[in-house]
C-alpha cells in the first residue's frame, strides 16, 4: 500500500493540499482515497514466529495500528510538523496516554490551573491518588511562578494553548524554554488551535494533544484523540497506552476524521471570521455582561495571542455571560433558534452550552466566572449574518429593557 504524497513531497505543500492529500494510501484497488477496512486481523507470514506480538505497524491486529489509524497519522504528523503520531478512542485517552507513559511514581508534574476538567481531575485525584505522582497548579501566564513550581523531579509540564473555558493564552515559547531548561517534556492540549491555525511544535512544544471529536474531524458524528510529537516520544505511547492499555481508535471513525479532516483550512477560516465578528458584537451590547475572547483589545492575552497566532486568527469559541442570573442565562439559550445548546465545540453547528458558575474550585478565574457563571459558544461554519442575527433576536428577546450588572455582586440594575 503506497502513500501519496511521499514526505518530501508533502514538507514543500500548502496547508491546503497538505490536508487534502496528506495521509492517502493507495492500494491494489487504486482508490484515490484510504478505502475504510474493517478487518481486526491481517493475514500473516508463512513463518509468524519472528514477529512481534506487540509490533505498532498495521499489517498485524487493529489494536496494533489499523490501516485507517495509520493513514490518519500519517496526516496528523504531516499537519502538525511533527515526526510521528498517534491516535486513539477520544481525546481524553489522549491526554492519558501521555501520562501513563511519560511519567512515573515519584514524579511530579506542573499543569496549568485553567484547564480541561478531564485533565483536572486526572492531575487532583485520579493519578495522584493511585500512582502517587504529585501535581502542582500553576498560573502559567506568571513566568515567574512556573519557574517556581518546577522541581528536580518535574518531569511533565502540562498546559493549553487556549484554555477551557478561560480562552486563557500560554506563551507557548516561553513556557518550553523554561520546561526544558529544567528537563522537563511540554504537552500542549491545542484542541481549541488546530492546524494549520496554530503548531505548537514549531515554538518548541514536545507533545501536541488533540480532541479530534471538535475541529480537526469537524462535523459532530466521530470520536478520536491525538498525540503529535517525536518518534522517540511517540513510539512509547503506541507501545503502551495504545496496545497494551487498548484505547486504540475505531477504523470507522479513523475514517471519519479523516474524511473531516480535508476540508480543516476551509473550516478554520470561516470559525475565525465568524467568531471575531460575534465577539466584536457581543462585547457592544450592555446586555452581555462580559467576554472573553483572545480577538478583543480587552482580553487580558490579546498582545500575546497576536504574537504567537501570527496574525492567522483567535480561535473560534469564546466564554461569556448575560445579564442576570443563571435563569436569565438558560432564557436566553432557549432564545436562540440557530445557534444549537450542545456539549462539545468545533463542529460545523454552532454550539453553546450555560456551565454555571464554577463556584471557588479555581480561585485565578476572573471573577465573573465565578460569580456569574458562563456560557460556552463555540462558532460553527454558518452564515456569519445569520449567527449575528440569532443572537441579537435572543438578546432581544430575553432583556425586554436595558440592563446593568455589576461584576463584584452579580447584582441586575433596570435602566
Amino acid at each position: 500500500m503506497s502513500q501519496r504524497p511521499d514526505r518530501r513531497r508533502a514538507e514543500t505543500l500548502s496547508d491546503l493540499s497538505l490536508a487534502v492529500h496528506a495521509g492517502n494510501r493507495m492500494d491494489s484497488t487504486k482508490a484515490l482515497r484510504t478505502p475504510l477496512v474493517m478487518a481486526n486481523s491481517y493475514e500473516l507470514p508463512e513463518d509468524p514466529s519472528e514477529i512481534s506480538w506487540s509490533a505498532t505497524a498495521p499489517g498485524l491486529y487493529t489494536r496494533n495500528t489499523g490501516v485507517n489509524q495509520a493513514a490518519l497519522q500519517d496526516k496528523l504528523a504531516a499537519l502538525d510538523g511533527g515526526e510521528d503520531a498517534v491516535v486513539l478512542a477520544s481525546g481524553v485517552a489522549a491526554l492519558h496516554a501521555v501520562f501513563f507513559t511519560h511519567v512515573r511514581m515519584g514524579d511530579h508534574v506542573v499543569v496549568g490551573d485553567v484547564t480541561y476538567e478531564a485533565t483536572w481531575r486526572l492531575w487532583t485525584e485520579l493519578l495522584p491518588q493511585r500512582y502517587g505522582i504529585e501535581a502542582t497548579f500553576v498560573d502559567v501566564g506568571d513566568l515567574d511562578a512556573l519557574r517556581a513550581a518546577i522541581r528536580p523531579n518535574t518531569k511533565l509540564v502540562c498546559i493549553e494553548a487556549i484554555a477551557n473555558p478561560t480562552t486563557k493564552v500560554s506563551d507557548v515559547a516561553a513556557i518550553a524554554e523554561i520546561s526544558h531548561a529544567a528537563g522537563a517534556i511540554l504537552m500542549v492540549d491545542s484542541t481549541f488551535t488546530p492546524p494549520p491555525f496554530y503548531r505548537p511544535i514549531a515554538d518548541g512544544a514536545d507533545l501536541v494533544v488533540h480532541s479530534l471529536t471538535k475541529y480537526i474531524n469537524g462535523h459532530g458524528d466521530a470520536m478520536g484523540g491525538a498525540v503529535v510529537g517525536t518518534r522517540e516520544l511517540i513510539e512509547p505511547i503506541k507501545a503502551d497506552a495504545m496496545v497494551d492499555v487498548g484505547g486504540v481508535i475505531s477504523p470507522f471513525n479513523a475514517w471519519q476524521i479523516h474524511r473531516g479532516s480535508v476540508t480543516l483550512p476551509l473550516r478554520l477560516a470561516q470559525h475565525l471570521k465568524s467568531a471575531l465578528a460575534i465577539a466584536e458584537f457581543l462585547e457592544r451590547d450592555p446586555r452581555v455582561a462580559y467576554i472573553y475572547y483572545p480577538g478583543l483589545p480587552s482580553h487580558p492575552d490579546h498582545e500575546l495571542a497576536t504574537r504567537q497566532f501570527g496574525g492567522r486568527g483567535y480561535g473560534g469559541t469564546m466564554a461569556f455571560a448575560v445579564v442576570g442570573d443563571p435563569d436569565t442565562q438558560n432564557r436566553f439559550v432557549a432564545n436562540l433558534r440557530l445557534i444549537t445548546s450542545g456539549f462539545s465545540l468545533g463542529h460545523d453547528d454552532s454550539l453553546i452550552v450555560h456551565t454555571g458558575t464554577e463556584g471557588g474550585r479555581v480561585p485565578s478565574y476572573p471573577l465573573p466566572f465565578r460569580t456569574l457563571g458562563h456560557l460556552r459558544l463555540s462558532v460553527g461554519i454558518e452564515d456569519t449574518d445569520d449567527l449575528l442575527a440569532d443572537l441579537a433576536a435572543a438578546l432581544d428577546a430575553t432583556f425586554p429593557s436595558r440592563v446593568d450588572v455589576d461584576v463584584t455582586t452579580a447584582e441586575t440594575v433596570s435602566a
